[in-house]
């Protein structure tokens, strides 16, 4: 299907800062992920940290949280630092967060129900 690629606006839900950028949705990534120079011109506040598998070997990232805008859509949503990545990588549970899915007849995102069962 090759990549799926969307504008996104990350916004600090505390200060209003925002950035529009180019984002790689990734569904085999469980968080967003964020570059550390876009986690520091936004100002946002480190909450913890996570140790991630990746395809490297193992991490711990910094987290925080980022008010994520795709399209129509727009929550908050728990975002990883990244020293080494480049771009923002969308993750499921911003995706699921969302109400979006990857819909591979388009190559883009679609909606989808956010279910409570």
């Amino acid at each position: 299907m090759g990549h799926v690629l969307v504008n996104v606006k990350l916004i600090n839900p505390l200060t209003g800062r925002e950035i529009e950028t180019k984002a790689l949705v990734d569904t085999g990534t469980t968080f967003t992920v964020i570059p550390r120079h876009i986690y520091e011109e936004l100002g946002l506040r480190t909450v913890g940290k996570r140790r991630v598998k990746t395809a490297s070997g193992y991490v711990d990232m910094d987290e925080s949280f980022a008010l994520v805008e795709v399209g129509n859509r727009r929550g908050v949503s728990p975002v990883l630092v990244s020293s080494g990545l480049n771009e923002v990588l969308i993750g499921v549970i911003t995706l699921e967060a969302l109400g979006l899915t990857v819909d591979p007849t388009t190559g883009g995102l679609k909606e989808t129900e956010i279910l409570m069962l």
